[in-house]
């Protein structure tokens, strides 16, 4: 085939492509507009505004520690002759009741010389006022012989003349026996160890045959009556507390839980004692004491309450003065800078409020929500002031524009 038949048959077919795009672009049909276009308000979820009178409980963690903790010393040495049985780890002792006791021979045959001694000095005395008796009678002589011309005593010879120094040293000594006596006394005393108040034993660290001297540790022991909790709160939240002013008056009520511990619904009572007049040094938080009643549930007021232990964590929910015509808002709802979303002719706005007192759970507004006004609780990814909203009761907001 030549070659001018080949370039006529090329230039056919590209012709032929040609006329049959040029078909398909000019028999392609033309989409016409005639929808509609929709706008539809972002669907949100809202709660009503709930205004009165509140009780916040403000929640904070706290360590049990004794109120009357001691440790047990003697005040004379001696060797251990007695050791009661409750004196042991983890026992109870009674106010007054004996805990152990040091040998009180020697002490006894102290207290015998001292007497004796106490004795001769009051012998002493006695004799010396009989001397005094005599002084008297010479004083009289010497006087009545004045009155014949001779010169009369001074101030300072009528005492020597009375004896009057001899009479006073007997009766320093007397002071002096009588105070001897009492010493001894109270070291024969001493030598008998008893519990200072009803008590809890922690430790105990001599028994039986130990030779003790003053000073020594014997044991550990804690009041069972009543135990601090110290717990850490927020100085902006001290003043909504209450602290009692005296010995017969309670603090705000407090709520002790244990998680770790205890069962989900047990806790112990307990009522707000002081204020500690210092922060801590990391936290600049404030401390307050709760006083717990019977920590250990000694008494039958008290069985089957959880016991509570020294040196745990526990948390402590504080009952704090009532609020009076504020809203009460999940804490969940309160937004950036302390805003609020509020849905009013389904648009939103974005509200500024004033939180009067936050607690673990909510936050207590007093101005700028009102009673009524209904709450944006749906979190938005874009918030705009004025964008549409619409609630799951509602229609979709639908509008066609020609």
């Amino acid at each position: 085939m030549s070659s001018k038949k080949i370039l006529l048959i090329c230039l056919a077919i590209l012709a032929g492509g040609i006329l049959i795009t040029t078909l398909i672009f000019s028999t392609e049909p033309e989409a016409e507009r005639e929808g509609a276009s929709i706008e539809t308000a972002i669907l949100v979820d809202v709660i009503p505004v709930e205004q009165g009178t509140f009780e916040p409980t403000i929640v904070a963690t706290g360590t049990v520690q004794p109120v009357e903790d001691v440790i047990l010393s003697p005040l004379v040495p001696g060797q251990i002759i007695r050791r009661d049985p409750a004196f042991t780890p983890g026992g109870f002792v009674k106010k007054d009741e004996i805990l152990l006791q040091i040998d009180p021979s020697d002490y006894r045959n102290t207290l015998e010389l001292r007497k004796s001694e106490l004795l001769q000095s009051e012998t002493t005395l006695a004799t010396e006022m009989g001397r005094q008796q005599i002084a008297e009678q010479d004083l009289q002589l010497i006087v009545n012989d004045s009155l014949f011309g001779n010169n009369p005593l001074s101030e300072e010879e009528r005492q020597l003349v009375l004896r009057k120094p001899q009479l006073n040293a007997v009766k320093a000594n007397i002071n002096a026996a009588r105070a001897s006596v009492e010493q001894a006394q109270l070291n024969l005393e001493r030598t008998t160890i008893r519990a200072p108040f009803d008590a809890h034993i922690l430790s105990q660290n001599v028994t039986k045959g130990s030779q003790v001297s003053q000073g020594d540790n014997l044991g550990r022991i804690v009041g069972t009556e009543h135990y601090w909790v110290t717990a850490a709160v927020p100085v902006s939240k001290i003043q909504w507390l209450d602290f009692p002013n005296g010995n017969s008056e309670k603090g705000s009520l407090v709520r002790i839980e244990n998680p770790t511990a205890w069962t989900s619904n047990s806790y112990r009572e307990g009522y707000l004692d002081k204020q500690i007049g210092a922060l801590e040094g990391q936290t600049r938080l404030a401390r307050v004491l709760v006083r717990v009643p019977d920590p250990l549930a000694t008494t039958k007021a008290m069985e089957g309450q959880p016991k509570l232990m020294i040196g745990s964590f526990v948390d402590v929910h504080i009952k704090a003065n009532p609020l009076e015509n504020v809203v009460r808002l999940s804490r969940d709802y309160i937004r950036t800078n302390n805003t609020v979303w509020v849905m009013k002719e389904n648009k939103l706005e974005i509200r500024d409020v004033d939180i009067e007192l936050t607690d673990d759970k909510h936050a207590y507004i007093s101005n700028g929500l009102n009673k009524g006004e209904m709450v944006v609780t749906t979190n938005l990814s874009t918030v705009t002031n004025g964008i549409d909203l619409r609630t799951r009761t509602e229609e979709p907001n639908t509008q066609t524009q020609e």
